[in-house]
This record gives C-alpha cells, structure tokens and sequence, in this order.
C-alpha cells in the first residue's frame, strides 16, 4: 500500500510509477492512465493514512481496510454515494467501533468506502495481507 496514493484534487487512487526532479509520475489505478504530480501537490500513501479513535490514539487505514474487507468477505462495501450519513457512520462503527465520531466526518467515511470500493474492484485488496505479512515480519526481528 505504500505505492498506492491518494492525491489532492483528484478522485480516485494512484499507483507510484516514478518520481522527476519536479514530482512524481502515477498512474490511476481503474483506468491505468498516467500524470505528472507535482511537488506542490499533496500526494499521501495509503499506509501513511490514519483514522482517530476516541482513546486519542489512531489506527491506520491499512487496518480500517482489512476490517471492512474482513466484515464484507472481499466483497464491495456499501455505497457511499448512495447511502445517507446515519448509514455510514453505522457501518463505519461496525467496522471500527471506537472511532472518533467528533473528528471522522461523513466526507472522510465517504472517501474511506470509495478508496475500499475502488480497491475491490480492481483486485487489489491482497496486497493488505502483503502488507500484513511484511509488517509482522518487521515485528518479529526486533
């Protein structure tokens, strides 16, 4: 996941496919075309994503995904542009029961699901266990 990105000002997720001296080179993850992004763009990898929880700590989105994945079989999650905001916020507490409810809005949940949805469809929720995998590994030899 350290390869997928979400970039300000655009929809939708992107794979790193090199950097220039200027930014960054991705390519969108449904439709395989590529763009520049630029240094003054905000580009964020999903491993580096978080979501608060009430306890003030946070957990990382890598693990908000295995659990939705987890709750829906792999398959796809509600879909938040058809869902009114009780309804997402549901789901999310099923997903994540002790998220912060005063700073996780509708518009993050939202953007949560679609990252998920888009994910799905693209086969590409395997790399969570990847990434599981080389976490634990990373774990085991401290």
């Amino acid at each position: 996941m350290k390869e997928i990105l979400s970039v300000s000002g655009y929809s939708g997720l992107f794979k790193l496919v090199s950097s220039t001296k200027n930014g960054i080179i991705v390519e969108d993850i449904e439709t395989a075309k590529r763009m520049p992004v630029y240094a003054q763009s905000k580009a964020s990898s999903l491993s580096d994503i978080a979501i608060f929880k009430d306890d003030g700590e946070e957990v990382a989105l890598v693990e908000v995904l295995r659990n939705i994945r987890t709750k829906m079989d792999g398959k796809a999650a509600i879909d938040p542009k058809k869902s009114d905001g009780e309804a997402l916020k549901s789901f999310f507490a099923e997903v994540l029961p002790n998220f912060d409810r005063d700073r996780v809005y509708v518009s993050h949940i939202k953007k949560v699901l679609t990252w998920y949805n888009q994910l799905q469809r693209c086969n590409m929720l395997n790399e969570l266990d990847e990434e599981e995998k080389t976490q634990e590994k990373a774990e085991g030899e401290k």
